[in-house]
């Protein structure tokens, strides 16, 4: 089975439960932060994706793809990977990438989902994307796109 497809069907699922069900038996699974060798492979694999990707789309001027390229960083978080952005002297959040599944104000969420910044420190509250999607319509190279 697809991934895509499974996380949607495990979605709908969890959205049966409510979101306070779905947190209390998440809560009880333990060490939910450590990812095994071949997830955390793909997860890092898929945010490098992601960061070609955001270059990729940066558009404005051709000539300064390369310097935007570069100025991309992830911030490692305990539950969230921060997409940083640099350009001149000006850095900002571009998203924020779950590192496990979770809730996230009363929303369930998977390991793999995006987030737009809600601030430098947090994400906002609904999922706007995955790392493992196939389609990448759902970002530009200045954030997450709105819902």
């Amino acid at each position: 089975m697809h991934l895509v497809e499974k996380n949607k069907k495990v979605k709908k699922k969890l959205d049966s439960y409510g979101p306070l069900t779905v947190y209390l038996g998440m809560k009880n699974k333990g060490n939910t932060m450590n990812l095994t060798k071949e997830t955390e492979k793909t997860y890092n694999t898929q945010l490098t994706n992601l960061l070609n990707g955001i270059a990729d789309k940066y558009d404005i001027a051709p000539e300064r793809v390369e310097k935007f390229r570069n100025g991309l960083k992830i911030a490692k978080g305990r539950k969230f990977d921060k997409v940083v952005k640099t350009l001149g002297t000006q850095r900002c959040v571009w998203g924020f990438v779950a590192k496990t599944d979770g809730v996230l104000k009363g929303i369930p969420y998977f390991k793999g989902d995006v987030f737009k910044a809600a601030g430098w420190r947090a994400p906002a509250k609904h999922v706007r994307g995955s790392i493992f999607s196939t389609e990448n319509n759902w970002y530009s190279w200045t954030g997450p796109n709105y819902l």
